[in-house]
This record gives C-alpha cells, structure tokens and sequence, in this order.
C-alpha cells in the first residue's frame, strides 16, 4: 500500500511527465541528429574523400567464401570501423548541441533568479526567498543601530 502511495506522489509531482516529456524529445532529437549527421555532414565529407561513404569503410579480416553457383559458404569477417566513426560524429554532435541548448538554459535561469532584472518574470519562491533576504538584512541593520 506504501508503494502505491510513493507512485501517486511521484506522479502528482509531475516527475513522471517531465520524465515522459523528455523521453518523447529525445527521441524526436535523436531523429534529428541522425539526419543531421547522415545526410548533410556526411555527404560533403564523402566528396573529400572521393565518393567513398564513411559507413563503408572497414577492415576486412577473411573475405567471403563463395561456391562455383556465387552461394556464399563463409561470411565475411571485417572490423567496420567507418560506422564506428559516424556513431562518434553522431555523439560529438549530440553532446555540443545539448551544451548550447543547456548553456542557454542556465543562462535563462540566472536571468530568471535575479530578482533585480525585470525583463524576466521571477519565480515566486526566488521572490520570497529575496524578500526574507531583504528583511533579515534589515533587522541586522536595526539590531546593529540598538546596539550602538
């Protein structure tokens, strides 16, 4: 019955929805990137290196093994070290994006807390938080004054 009541607290909070939310845009993201990466990055990077397409290359350790009717007997063995490479571009892209987007989030955030900056609405517990910062200042400087 506990357990039944943590998940209803967890759910009400909203951390299952931001969870989800942010699960649906990563997806849509990574499809993003894909393209991104496979399509317009790629492409140039191909024609640098005459035509050949990165996730083509590899090391072939045996060749294929074909009978006299071209049946293949024995698969090829190769290291595929042209799609490790495009997994890497696809990773460096990924976490250089997600360092802008976050970068732009905190600054959004800082601009947010400052209670002095009017161009950004102030979240209501930074304002409280501001104001008790405000009046707790004010009665040091009452208690100091009395003291003198």
């Amino acid at each position: 019955m506990k357990l039944l009541q943590e998940f209803k607290e967890f759910a009400v909070k909203g951390n299952m929805m931001d969870m989800a939310i942010g699960i649906i845009i990563g997806a849509s993201f990574n499809t993003i990137i894909d393209v991104l990466v496979k399509k317009v990055l790629l492409p140039p990077l191909s024609l640098l290196s005459s035509g050949i397409h990165m996730g083509d290359k590899r090391i072939i350790l045996r060749d294929a093994q074909l009978d006299e009717n071209g049946a293949q007997l024995v698969e090829e063995v190769a290291v595929g070290y042209g799609a490790l490479a495009e997994a890497m571009l696809d990773f460096l892209i990924v976490g250089f994006t997600i360092f802008i987007v976050v970068k732009g989030m905190n600054r959004l955030r800082s601009k947010a807390q400052d209670t002095k900056d009017v161009t950004v609405a102030t979240p209501k517990d930074i304002e409280l938080l501001s104001s008790l910062e405000d009046l707790l200042i004010q009665q040091n400087e009452l208690l100091k004054t009395k003291l003198k």
